[in-house]
């Protein structure tokens, strides 16, 4: 008997990163999976998001577990799009009990300005199209999980440093910690619990890009992965350059699982202690 047994989760920015990682770790405590994705670039970030070979290795990977999986090419900024996939979904699998509003980008560095409201778009205003278009679905017991940043917990992130782009990331990040403070207090009432999970540096395609190491790295002309390391250790007190997808998805599935029954509005940082100086006990500010 699996943790999700009967249990149906849709997944966006399922394709590769946390969101594939999500999707076979939740597939693997039982549940059938509604993998959604872009599969497309975004003229404003700098490196190349999921393709759709990588949607279908998620969507293989899921039926490895021997699950479910209804993988549809998505864009979580078309809200009449991502309904129509998410319905679909439900209509094949038969319900819906766990959304994972994963879908996000990072777009650092010399970029538009542009790239403030893309970043925007995708993970902030993705996230509300995801839930709302689960919504109609969702019943008693049913588990939102949205995807934070440790930015969201920190102090003075803003153009100077991150660019337009990071910047709108940030701004992003701290909106969906507020949303999901807001939501799980309006949705409560109907036992439909909303929370948050806050990742460090992760090691998937978005930390692991040019724009990124220069922003660790602005002494080198052209960093590498080797070179950031350190630099990437710095914001964990802990001591570790980056935590791996498949620990922020131990956090989904627990609050995904009856063992969150009474969790909800949760701020759960997986940040390896890179929040502690920004915040303290009774506060995320």
């Amino acid at each position: 008997m699996g943790k999700l047994d009967g249990r149906v989760a849709v997944i966006t920015g399922a394709a590769r990163g946390q969101g594939r990682s999500h999707a076979i770790t939740l597939a693997a405590a039982g549940a059938d999976i509604i993998a959604l994705d872009i599969c497309a670039d975004i003229d404003t970030n700098g490196y190349a998001l999921a393709s759709q070979e990588d949607l279908e290795e998620t969507r293989r990977l899921v039926e490895k577990e021997d699950r479910r999986c209804v993988a549809a090419i998505a864009d979580v900024r078309d809200p009449n799009r991502l309904r129509a996939a998410i319905d679909a979904g439900v209509a094949e699998l038969g319900g819906l009990h766990i959304v994972v509003a994963n879908a996000g980008i990072c777009p650092l560095g010399d970029v538009p300005r542009k790239s403030f409201l893309d970043a925007v778009d995708v993970d902030l205003v993705g996230v509300l199209n995801t839930v709302s278009a689960a919504y109609p679905h969702l019943s008693a017991g049913a588990s939102v999980i949205a995807t934070g940043s440790v930015a969201a917990l920190m102090k003075g992130s803003g153009t100077d440093v991150l660019g337009p782009g990071g910047f709108g990331y940030s701004h992003s990040k701290r909106a969906v910690a507020e949303f999901v403070h807001d939501c799980a207090l309006a949705l409560a009432p109907e036992s439909i619990r909303v929370n948050c999970v806050h990742p460090t540096n992760c090691n998937t395609a978005m930390l692991h890009s040019e724009e990124m190491y220069k922003v660790f790295r602005p002494d080198l002309e052209s960093p590498g992965r080797e070179d950031t390391i350190d630099a990437f250790k710095t914001g964990q007190p802990m001591g570790v350059p980056w935590v791996e997808p498949e620990q922020i998805s131990s956090a989904v599935l627990f609050l995904a699982s009856d063992d969150a029954q009474f969790v909800t509005g949760q701020q759960l940082k997986v940040d390896a202690g890179g929040a502690l100086p920004h915040t303290n006990a009774l506060s995320l500010k």
